[in-house]
């Protein structure tokens, strides 16, 4: 079968083309046309890959932003859609890897493969920093090359067959993931939704979390606190109904914490502070947004020994060989530098940066709702979750994008409880958030004349 950007066909068996000149049709065809002749192998294409909607969100997002640039070349564009950190790093942090790269230049200081698992000192050292009163272990903790890569591997580890949940909204990765390793069934255009995922409908009315009464039975959750868009952080009391209900049901808990850090209130930071949670969940978390290592790379999973299939067998020793298998181990630049992040002037030092971006948050919030606009989230987490009933989440991107040169991100691309928000990010430096604030009440005050 052959591909066009709005069609697919086949080639008849009785076509009259010869045989040669078929295996030399090219494989790729754009804008309806056949754009080069070439080779086409007899390795058939991964079908759940076919099931994917369109391109993944962040890189749509940036491909939008390119075509603005393209149109408007001089213009001054502030990108507050991916949440991408923008401070330097703590020098305590960036002098440790320094001192780390230049040990490698010796030969006393030379290293080279590391534990698959991570560092010892580094595994000790989350488990003290953020788990020292919730017995983790080190021994059951996991350093990686951050959250996002965890996931994939925790569906490679999970299998195919498994009936999955996801918050909706969402970080797009727990569903992406999920089709790509064959979970999620057929896209159903007009639901938006993909058939065998079922979508936990975590609005405004019901403070942001699912309606665990009228949800099936799934075997894996994925839920994410503070979530990622809609900056909500679950209370204790939901917390502990989702693992209640996990325990009720044999669920497994993929329990997405990377922005645990910016938590200010008394919300749980981690789902091992509920009782219960390490016979049914799994915590991955990030030094990417409290430390400013998204371009570093460096996170961690928690996989508890309490936590068991279904005939007993632990959860911890067969993820210890997907990374075994699938991973060589966190680069040991990286975890020094984390070891550094988590030493107490570290700590201190991040904590400056993790109060910036929530000022930003603020300020970001503060403009908003001065025009009467309905906003959450800048509390728990710096994304700034805007709600502008009745509209297209795409066509109020496209119009913040053409009128103020303001990168967002559209609701929608989160899931279709997403639909008629917009997400803006406070990973900006201060200026920048200021003028994005400016130019946003110039738009809506415009459009309210």
């Amino acid at each position: 079968m052959y591909y066009t950007s709005n069609c697919s066909f086949n080639f008849s068996p009785n076509t009259l083309l010869p045989k040669m000149l078929m295996n030399r049709i090219s494989c790729t065809l754009k804008n309806d046309i056949v754009r080069s002749i070439g080779h086409c192998t007899e390795v058939p294409r991964n079908v759940n890959m076919e099931k994917l909607q369109h391109g993944y969100l962040f890189p749509e997002i940036e491909r939008r932003e390119l075509l603005h640039l393209k149109k408007y070349p001089h213009a001054n564009v502030i990108d507050l859609g991916i949440g991408d950190t923008t401070k330097p790093l703590p020098e305590i942090v960036t002098s440790s890897m320094v001192d780390f790269v230049h040990g490698l230049s010796t030969a006393e200081g030379y290293k080279g493969y590391g534990p698959e698992q991570g560092e010892k000192a580094m595994r000790k050292a989350i488990a003290d920093a953020f788990y020292k009163d919730l017995g983790i272990k080190p021994s059951e903790v996991f350093v990686s090359d951050g959250a996002q890569c965890d996931i994939s591997r925790l569906q490679l580890l999970m299998g195919p067959n498994l009936k999955i949940a996801v918050q909706d909204p969402s970080f797009p990765a727990y569903i992406d993931s999920s089709v790509i390793i064959g979970q999620a069934g057929k896209f159903v255009d007009r639901a938006g939704k993909y058939e065998n995922i079922e979508y936990l409908t975590c609005r405004p009315q019901t403070d942001f979390f699912p309606d665990l009464q009228t949800t099936s039975r799934p075997q894996l959750i994925f839920f994410c606190s503070p979530n990622n868009p809609t900056g909500h952080a679950a209370t204790r009391k939901q917390l502990e109904q989702l693992v209640n209900f996990a325990k009720v049901n044999g669920s497994i808990i993929i329990f997405d914490a990377a922005y645990s850090a910016y938590i200010t209130d008394d919300s749980p930071k981690s789902i091992f502070e509920i009782s219960g949670a390490r016979e049914v969940a799994i915590e991955v978390s990030s030094f990417s947004k409290f430390a400013g290592f998204t371009g570093v790379r460096l996170g961690w999973t928690v996989v508890p020994e309490e936590l068991l299939y279904s005939n007993g067998f632990p959860v911890l020793h067969d993820f210890n060989r997907i990374m075994c298998t699938c991973f060589n181990g966190a680069s040991r630049i990286a975890q020094a530098g984390g070891l550094a992040c988590l030493s107490p002037e570290g700590l201190n030092a991040l904590q400056s940066l993790v109060d910036y971006y929530m000022e930003n948050a603020r300020i970001l919030v503060n403009a908003l709702t001065s025009l009467g606009l309905i906003v959450y989230g800048g509390k728990n987490a710096p994304y700034v979750w805007v709600h502008f009933p009745g509209s297209n989440s795409w066509n109020v991107f496209a119009e913040v994008l053409e009128k103020t040169h303001i990168i967002t991100v559209p609701g929608s691309g989160f899931g279709p409880g997403g639909e008629g928000y917009i997400r803006i990010s406070a990973f900006g430096q201060r200026d920048s958030i200021i003028e994005a604030s400016k130019r946003l009440k110039n738009l809506l005050y415009q459009k309210e004349l």
